[in-house]
């Protein structure tokens, strides 16, 4: 059965209606996400492409309203427009499942909490989600936020409903901090250094007064996949330093970046389409590790911990690698069979204090491989309670995060 409200009205009714009768429902707004995460078990689909539509945009305040279900695309296109953007980046995970691009929501980037390689100067999501409209488990309409930072007050209910992937509330209106576009961005590439002397250029780039936006290191193998020249052509591993702003002093900062890291090995420099689509690729991940009956795990750990966590996996399993955020987030491809490496990913994991998302695997494993981190007892009663606070009757994308939330 499919359910498709075209007003919060109608969506309260809906939800409130699921509630009485004891109906789960599985949130969908472009389905470009439905594989990550446990497989939800659910007798209703509850459709939110029809609460879509720009509701208010304010360039010169920074600020934009849309409903739930808008496709990211047309809110991108109309940030465009006004030379602005979403600076946390979102990436597009529906190739990777095996989905067209384009396909996803501003309801479903906000609700997972998903940035891209700006994240580690521009935020994650949450840090850019400013004001909600919702309907809880229990049928109950609620709005949180504003529409500036400083009307947050009490609880901030926008940072816990993002990442929440669904499971406490129905977000049918969403309003975000917009920024403006930078106007000149170029890539500093360092060739052939192995991952620990990656993240070693990462690091001193990073601590550098230059102003850099991202940084990301390609193993041979994965660079060779690229659809940029410089990069794929290279026939060795390329670690690449993004520089945005004004464009005199995006010169010169990639000038002194080269200068800084030209030691480590031979350098080169991205301009203009060629750096906006190497980003691309890093964001989305599905060019660069393009197999889709491999298991996909996204790594979150300290930057100089991601060589070794990466090496440690590698010597247990079959994998592919790349490195984003300065090393501090880790792709790794690995064979989908058994429990998809979760007791060799996980125990490098563990070791180096961070933590491991299976983001793809066949719906089998999901099942019975915790696809997000397993909490510790206190974070885990925590989430508990709130979940009973929210949707008391596990109506929400029910099993979607865990068994029980």
């Amino acid at each position: 059965m499919a359910l498709r409200p075209d007003d919060p009205a109608r969506l309260a009714e809906m939800v409130a209606g699921a509630l009485a009768d004891g109906t789960p429902l599985e949130l969908v707004g472009g389905g470009s996400k439905r594989g990550l995460g446990r497989p939800v078990q659910a007798a209703a689909t509850l459709d939110l492409t029809g609460l879509a539509g720009i509701q208010l945009y304010e360039p010169a305040e920074l600020v934009m309203a849309a409903g739930a279900g808008t496709p990211l695309a047309t809110i991108e296109a109309e940030l465009a427009a006004q030379g602005q953007m979403l600076a946390f980046e979102p990436p597009d995970y529906g190739p990777i499942y095996g989905g067209p691009a384009g396909a996803q929501t501003i309801g479903g980037v906000l609700a997972t909490n998903l940035a891209g390689p700006r994240r580690i100067k521009a935020g994650a999501a949450r840090d850019h989600f400013l004001g909600a409209g919702a309907v809880s488990g229990r049928g109950e309409p609620f709005k949180a936020g504003g529409r500036v930072v400083k009307n947050v007050t009490g609880y901030d209910l926008c940072k816990l409903l993002a990442g929440s992937h669904g499971t406490l509330a129905v977000l049918h209106s969403v309003t975000f901090k917009v920024l403006p576009a930078p106007e000149k961005a170029r890539t500093v590439l360092v060739f052939g250094l192995d991952p620990a002397a990656a993240a070693a250029a990462m690091a001193a780039a990073l601590g550098s007064p230059h102003e850099v936006a991202s940084a990301a290191h390609l193993p041979a193998a994965v660079a060779a996949r690229s659809a940029v020249d410089f990069v794929r052509d290279a026939g060795a591993s390329v670690t690449a330093i993004r520089v945005e702003g004004p464009g005199p002093s995006v010169a010169v900062r990639c000038a002194a970046l080269r200068d800084l890291l030209g030691a480590r090995g031979p350098v080169e420099e991205l301009h203009s389409s060629r750096s906006a689509r190497l980003w691309a690729e890093i964001r989305d991940v599905a060019a660069l590790l393009p197999d889709i009956d491999a298991a996909l795990w996204r790594l979150s750990v300290a930057p100089t911990d991601g060589p070794a966590v990466a090496a440690a996996i590698g010597r247990a399993l079959p994998a592919e690698t790349f490195f984003d955020w300065a090393g501090g987030l880790v792709w790794i491809a690995v064979p989908a069979a058994g429990d998809a490496g979760q007791a060799a990913v996980r125990a490098a994991v563990v070791a180096s204090g961070g933590h491991a998302t299976l983001v793809r695997a066949p719906e089998a494993v999901r099942a019975v491989v915790p696809p997000f981190h397993p909490q510790a007892a206190a974070v885990a009663a925590i989430a508990e309670r709130v979940k009973g606070t929210f949707d008391p009757r596990r109506i929400l994308n029910p099993g979607r995060m865990t068994p029980d939330l």
